[in-house]
């Protein structure tokens, strides 16, 4: 059965009630409350299609910034360029020590000689100076300063032992000249003595020779007048 069939026979009894009388007016006003009470809920249109969305294209992907340069800490100072710098500084001074002159490196050779627990460097220093003075004692004290720092094996005594060992073999043939010097200057010596002494015998024989020519009878006497020299033989 459609669901329209409970109100139709409400319907009909309605118009057969308006012939019966007040009776079948209930009775129609009856049926029709209950056709509407068995008439089913009529359901809800449905919801209008929901719209999807159209797709938006995604925001473009913002690239990053190009990332700073790693920081690179400065390496540290090595102490090997420090330790380097320390012959070089020497060669600066012995360059400049060359220069000076003889007051100056009396001056020098005093104020390093004072020094109070003198460094390797500044026992360098006065060997570097005492072998400009060219003298003997010098050369023979600056050779014993370089050999000193040679022995000496605490920093910063190794990084100058080449250079220690430079001036060694430059105070070594220095001392051989200076001894081949006072050889010779000694030899000239004894000559100059040997000669004057010479001289004196040579100046002695002329005054014994003048002294027997001014005695009377003289090979020279003026008294015997002069001598007819004597006949060559036959």
């Amino acid at each position: 059965m459609s669901p329209e069939s409970p109100s139709l026979s409400a319907l009909g009894a309605a118009r057969g009630a308006r012939c019966a009388g007040p009776a079948g007016l209930l009775l129609a006003v009856a049926l029709l409350s209950a056709g509407c009470a068995n008439q089913p809920p009529v359901a809800p249109p449905p919801p209008p299609p929901v719209e999807a969305p159209a797709p938006t294209a995604p925001p473009p992907k913002e690239e990053p910034d190009e990332a700073p340069p790693p920081m690179t800490e400065a390496p540290p100072k090595d102490s090997g360029s420090a330790r380097a710098s320390i012959p070089r500084q020497m060669l600066q001074y012995a360059d400049k020590a060359r220069s000076m002159g003889t007051a100056e490196l009396a001056a020098e050779i005093t104020q390093l000689s004072n020094t109070q627990q003198p460094s390797p460097e500044k026992t360098l220093q006065l060997a570097i100076v005492l072998m400009h003075t060219r003298q003997a004692p010098d050369t023979a004290r600056a050779l014993g300063l370089v050999q000193r720092v040679m022995a000496d094996n605490t920093a910063p005594a190794p990084t100058l032992h080449p250079l220690a060992r430079l001036l060694e073999g430059r105070l070594l043939q220095q001392r051989r000249l200076e001894d081949q010097l006072d050889r010779q200057n000694q030899q000239l010596r004894d000559a100059q003595r040997r000669i004057d002494q010479l001289n004196d015998r040579l100046e002695a024989m002329r005054a014994i020779e003048r002294s027997l020519n001014a005695r009377p009878g003289g090979v020279n006497d003026p008294a015997k007048g002069a001598q007819p020299p004597p006949e060559p033989q036959r």
